[in-house]
């Protein structure tokens, strides 16, 4: 039996088997981890392709919108050098933060993102880059063009999120926002991250 392409006779890794979107870099595909409903950090594990519990979220914030990843994507040198903080990339994908009107409960999702903007994060030295989208088809969203257009509020729960996911009590935060970019500056980042991966990982499945 012949099945048309295209057609994984396994699943695809989400990092490495999916695309980054026909229409990159103002629309892509997003794989998510973690949703506003989660108190627990899940991340994808990079030798399987599966979704691991990460931690528990030690402060009671949760991710304000959708949270995962662009295909095919790599914070390296490229993400490292719009950041003068930043010695180095965190060697993952490239996060993204997914803005739903609807309310989307369950991680582990493909969808179509329009890209607004983004925040430059530092994780310690390393550039650890948001990008903020608008889920593709969202009719309520749709007039959002650019990161400026947002709520003050929504944007500053995305800054506080991600100022703190990560803090001890007690210890500073290892992150920092930097600042916030707006579509323009974005999509550069997105094509740098393109570049990066196809450097380091080339471009063959």
């Amino acid at each position: 039996m012949s099945f048309p392409p295209p057609f994984y006779r396994w699943r695809p890794h989400p990092w490495h088997g999916l695309d980054v979107g026909a229409r990159a870099p103002k629309v892509v595909q997003a794989y998510i981890e973690l949703t506003p409903f989660d108190f627990v950090k899940y991340e994808i594990d990079k030798e399987t392709g599966y979704l691991r519990v990460d931690r528990p979220q030690r402060s009671s914030a949760m991710a304000p919108t959708l949270y995962g990843f662009i295909p095919r994507t790599y914070c390296g040198k490229r993400i490292a050098a719009f950041n003068p903080k930043a010695k180095s990339g965190d060697g993952d994908p490239l996060d993204i933060c997914v803005i739903s009107e609807r309310p989307i409960n369950r991680p582990e999702i493909l969808l179509h993102a329009r890209v607004i903007g983004g925040l430059m994060a530092l994780d310690g030295e390393e550039a650890d880059d948001k990008i903020i989208a608008i889920l593709d088809n969202d009719q309520v969203m749709s007039g959002i063009q650019d990161v400026r257009q947002l709520p003050p509020p929504l944007l500053e729960r995305l800054r506080h999120f991600f100022l703190t996911y990560k803090m001890i009590p007690g210890q500073p935060s290892p992150v920092t926002v930097e600042r916030v970019y707006g579509a323009d500056r974005a999509y550069e980042v997105i094509n740098a991250a393109i570049a990066d991966y196809e450097e380091n990982f080339g471009q063959q499945r």
